[in-house]
Formats: structure tokens, C-alpha cells, sequence
């Protein structure tokens, strides 16, 4: 016994249009059958369920937390200037070879 189904009116591209027509002509089966087809791919697809972003923030502002206090009182904190940096680039690519 088949499924009721559905009528859906969509809207494609013209190059999306002559590859569903192609890719039914090629599987010998209708347009809907392709469309069909590939949602029931992408429904079997192994992407990860979406989790609560509200969630993830939390579980990153528990970690940053943590590791704050773990490392509290641990050596200074890195001190630099932008100039610095940019000149110790410049002398470690600029340099001349020594040959």
C-alpha cells in the first residue's frame, strides 16, 4: 500500500532545473522520485544534532572559569607591543644569510 502523498510546489534555478531532469533521465525514475530521494539522504546524513547554543556557551564559560582558577597565581602575564612583534619578525626574515 503506498503513502499519501503531498503535493509541493518549489522553485529551482535553471542549471538545478536541467539536473534534476538529467539525473531522473539517467535513474529512470520521475523528478519527484529524485527530490524524494535525496531528502531521504539527507535525513539519513550522519550530521551531529544541533545542541542548545545557550548550552555550549555555558559549558565555555564553566571551562574559561575553571582554568582561570586553575592557573590564578601561576608565573606574569605576557607583556608585549605590536611594534616588538613586527620587529621580530622582520629580524628573523630580514636577516642575512650567513654563507
Amino acid at each position: 500500500m503506498s503513502e499519501m502523498m503531498v503535493r509541493k510546489q518549489i522553485y529551482l534555478t535553471r542549471q538545478h532545473n536541467l539536473l534534476l531532469k538529467r539525473l531522473a533521465k539517467q535513474r529512470g525514475v520521475s523528478q519527484a522520485e529524485v527530490i524524494r530521494q535525496a531528502l531521504e539522504h539527507e535525513a539519513e546524513s550522519t550530521t551531529p544534532p544541533r545542541r542548545d547554543s545557550f548550552a555550549a556557551w555555558d559549558e565555555i564559560v564553566r571551562f574559561v572559569e575553571e582554568r582561570k582558577t586553575t592557573l590564578a597565581g601561576q608565573g606574569e602575564a605576557v607583556r608585549w607591543k605590536r611594534e616588538d612583534l613586527y620587529q621580530e619578525r622582520e629580524d628573523r626574515w630580514l636577516k642575512p644569510d650567513s654563507d
